[in-house]
């Protein structure tokens, strides 16, 4: 042993703490290893799966936003096809315009106020369509505003710059073209965006929203045929986003043409006669179903739809009291009045209640079931027949007709000429009308049907109630012989068999009779009367509320005045056009009377015209050398 470091027996003892200090500083250096590399690991691994992500589960959408980066895509929206009356003329074109629309993946929340302000729009409604086309597709071009004004073209050509508002990109679209002051509006309708609340049903859920689609009218009956094909533009930009290279170029498909059976010269016509009133007017082909002319009134402008319709003038329309979107030619749903009866009449001489020399007295009221009924003549009529019930429209002999004729028969007759039921003219929302009916009250009103009640019913009151079309195609079919065609607005090509009815040729020629003797013989319709044309018709006086109701309340009576109908065809034997019209509040069928006059004579002009003019001759194109 060393004499430097005598023995000293406490000494290992002495070495002991430091031993341990060593160990556990040893230990704990191994453990931040440890979690080192642990951490190592885990950054590694999270590494390699974002890795994964972005090459493998997101390849196509992130090859997509990078190409995106580079490559922008202009839609070519297609046209419209054209809208045609029956003889070729264009009611609807389009016309070339601009729509800015905003691309998302440049969207910027802070450049939106600065973009409604120099495009002129509310920024809260341009936040709301932001809003609305985000919450659907985050790679969907946004509408911004159609039908720029040199201004806004301005605003965007100068400002859509890398270095501005990137986001705005303008796109060449068509325009729809209306006739102006709303000529056929309702049967034309008008074109519209895709809204959120339009996806949720199955005839929009095949489109986007934004998505320029019919929305009424023959638009929106026939959109499929009308929407083209949209094309597109692929280019390569710059970081200034200008174009540098064409990509592909697909060039959109028209929409293919609609021709209507319309005649702008009638139509015109009819729209001229409903000037500053309101009602409706129906003219057809009674052979065919063909509509010549419908007309609505009050109407509205389909050009305020042909780009996006501001809310301002939305509300406008849907607020107006004398609901200017409602299509009264196949909406408007009222007492037929007067004109019922010549169905009233068929039923009974058909069933055996009538004769053509049934005779009944009218005093000017008679009282049935205890309940007293007036007559539109207080003096009354003195004794008439069939014919002359119908030539002066007397309600007492019809009132005597209802009560001997239960309410059945005369459902079964008007059910059959095609009233109490849509008639699956091409328009939609047609509404139906009601024939009432013992199990149509017990069905609706869970109560049994009053023999009383069919009083009322025999004079078009009560219960009924008929559309404008409705009344053209059922006189129509009556005045041809029991046959009743489905009344449409596009050319056919293979036309729908008709309804017929097996009538007696006789009891059909009694009631046309009476209707020429309201025409021709002093009766209720003389207006209607056309030298040289043979014009049979049917007013109709159809009262809007009670007469009790009227007398307690006068202001409701004022603005309630009783609707004037007219229903007339010509010529009597063969006829060649039907036309109903409607006069609300007019108080008096006569004063209906002129406008189906205007419309037939309209008609007959035109076709005098057209014979008057000579066929061009025929010239021989090829000639065949073996004949002489």
């Amino acid at each position: 042993m060393s004499p430097d470091y005598p023995h000293d027996p406490n000494r290992e003892h002495d070495h002991a703490p430091s031993s341990r200090l060593l160990r556990d500083d040893i230990r704990f250096a191994l453990g931040r290893i440890a979690v080192f590399q642990y951490v190592a690991v885990a950054i590694f691994l999270f590494l390699i799966g974002g890795f994964w992500v972005l090459q493998v589960r997101d390849h196509d959408v992130n090859s997509e936003l990078a190409e995106r980066n580079r490559v922008k895509i202009v839609p070519l929206p297609a046209p419209r096809g054209k809208i045609l009356d029956r003889d070729g003329r264009v009611i609807v074109d389009n016309a070339p315009a601009f729509q800015v629309m905003l691309t998302q993946e440049n969207l910027k929340k802070e450049h939106v106020d600065g973009i409604a302000a120099g495009l002129r729009l509310d920024p809260e409604d341009l936040k709301n369509q932001i809003a609305r086309y985000q919450a659907r597709s985050r790679y969907a071009l946004i509408p911004v505003k159609q039908d720029l004004t040199p201004a806004d073209l301005a605003f965007v050509e100068s400002h859509r710059d890398a270095a501005t508002f990137p986001e705005m990109e303008l796109v060449r679209t068509p325009r729809r073209l209306y006739p102006q002051n709303g000529l056929a509006a309702h049967v034309i309708g008008y074109v519209g965006e895709v809204s959120e609340q339009d996806l949720n049903s199955a005839e929009f859920a095949k489109y986007s929203q934004g998505e320029r689609v019919g929305k009424f009218g023959l638009e929106r009956q026939y959109n499929d045929v009308l929407m083209g094909v949209d094309g597109q533009r692929r280019v390569v930009v710059d970081s200034l986003m200008r174009e540098r290279e064409v990509l592909e170029d697909v060039e959109p498909t028209p929409g293919k043409p609609l021709q209507t059976t319309l005649d702008m010269d009638l139509q015109a016509v009819a729209e001229l006669s409903m000037e500053d009133r309101k009602g409706a007017v129906v003219a057809l082909d009674p052979h065919t179903g063909e509509v010549l002319a419908m007309v609505s009134r009050p109407t509205f402008d389909p050009t305020v739809f042909a780009g996006r319709i501001a809310t301002k003038d939305w509300n406008n329309l849907i607020d107006n009291p004398d609901r200017p979107l409602l299509n009264r030619a196949i909406q408007a749903q009222f007492a037929p009045g007067s004109t019922f009866k010549p169905i009233v009449a068929l039923a009974g001489l058909e069933s055996g209640v009538l004769q053509p020399s049934t005779a009944f007295y009218c005093p000017g009221s008679a009282t049935f079931y205890g309940k007293l009924f007036h007559c539109d003549l207080k003096t009354g009529h003195g004794t008439v027949d069939l014919h002359h019930a119908i030539l002066h429209s007397c309600d007492v002999y019809f009132f005597n007709v209802g009560y001997r004729m239960d309410i059945d028969t005369i459902a079964q007759y008007a059910n059959m000429a095609g009233l109490g039921q849509k008639t699956g003219i091409d328009l939609p929302s047609e509404a139906e009308g009601v024939i009432p009916s013992t199990k149509w009250k017990l069905r609706t009103q869970r109560e049994k049907w009053y023999a009383g009640e069919t009083i009322s019913v025999a004079i078009g009151q009560g219960q009924v109630t008929v559309t404008p079309i409705q009344l053209a195609v059922a006189i129509g079919g009556l005045a041809i012989g029991g046959e009743w065609h489905r009344p449409h607005l596009v050319k056919e090509t293979m036309p729908e068999s008709p309804r017929r009815a097996q009538l007696n040729p006789d009891n059909v020629e009694t009631v046309k009779s009476g209707m020429y003797g309201v025409v021709n013989e002093g009766g209720t319709g003389a207006s209607a009367h056309i030298n040289g044309i043979q014009v049979c018709g049917k007013t109709g006086s159809a009262q809007r509320i009670s007469n009790e109701l009227a007398k307690s309340n006068r202001a409701l009576a004022q603005e309630l005045k009783d609707n004037g109908w007219f229903v007339g065809f010509a010529p009597c034997d063969n006829p060649e056009i039907v036309v109903a019209a409607l006069y609300e509040a007019s108080e008096h069928g006569y004063l209906a009377a002129p406008i189906v006059r205007d419309v037939i004579k309209a008609y007959f002009d035109k076709k005098t015209r057209l014979t008057a003019i000579p066929k061009p001759p025929e010239v021989a194109l090829f000639k065949d050398p073996a004949r002489k």
